[in-house]
């Protein structure tokens, strides 16, 4: 029997514990809670759970310097859970190593999507896959090949780095900073136009409708994309 994988929930609100306790048990994960910052570094690194939810505002220590020391050590799935909806606040959890950023409220449906989403990701990455495949698009990162509905298309270096950086990351949100730092080099993560045409030309050779993409989707004033089946 395949182990229910451990979700550890560092949130300070009794009344959003409770929501996440059972909306999580129902859709069959282990919860592990922790009340405060402390409680939650403690826990991550004495359970090692398969991913973390993280509220922002907890009652010793901000949520972006939880998921900074984290990140220090841990490779597992950080969403973080939060009141805080300014895009400026996403940017920063993001581009501190969160993987995805929910604001409260939030429905389950919506949760457990992001969730299924983290976990496949994770998974993905430690099996080292070379092949990702995405309705009509094929990419074999090892011969570097990207096919669409069959036939092979020629994308630029630029524009294959940042696909499969994209790729790298599906399902997460990845930050105008993230995408330039890890394509472009330190150097460039000011260059937000830049990418903003670097994406348009990749929408134009992948999507069947640029200017409605399906899979290269925008977060409006945070970044990009890559959407997952999910």
């Amino acid at each position: 029997m395949t182990k229910a994988p451990r979700i550890l929930v560092i949130e300070d609100e009794a009344q959003m514990r409770r929501f996440l306790r059972a909306s999580l048990s129902n859709a069959g994960y282990q919860v592990l809670e922790a009340e405060t910052a402390e409680q939650g570094l403690l826990q991550a690194a004495a359970q090692n759970p398969e991913l973390v939810l993280l509220d922002l505002g907890l009652p010793d220590l901000d949520g972006l310097l939880v998921t900074e020391r984290l990140r220090q050590w841990a490779k597992m799935p950080i969403i973080v859970i939060s009141a805080r909806g300014q895009e400026q606040d996403k940017i920063k959890a993001l581009d501190a190593g969160a993987d995805d950023y929910l604001t409260k409220p939030f429905g389950v449906g919506e949760l457990l999507a992001r969730l299924r989403v983290a976990l496949r990701h994770a998974a993905r990455t430690d099996a080292g896959d070379s092949q990702f495949s995405l309705g009509e698009l094929e990419v074999d990162l090892a011969r570097r090949q990207v096919r669409l509905r069959g036939e092979e298309v020629h994308l630029t270096p630029n524009e294959y780095r940042l696909l499969t950086t994209l790729i790298k990351h599906a399902g997460r949100v990845l930050t105008h900073r993230q995408l330039l730092r890890e394509v472009w080099g330190p150097n460039a993560t000011d260059q937000t136009p830049y990418l903003r045409v670097y994406m348009g030309q990749l929408r134009h050779k992948l999507e069947q409708d640029p200017g409605r993409p399906r899979y290269l989707l925008t977060e409006p004033g945070v970044g990009y994309r890559l959407r997952t089946d999910d």
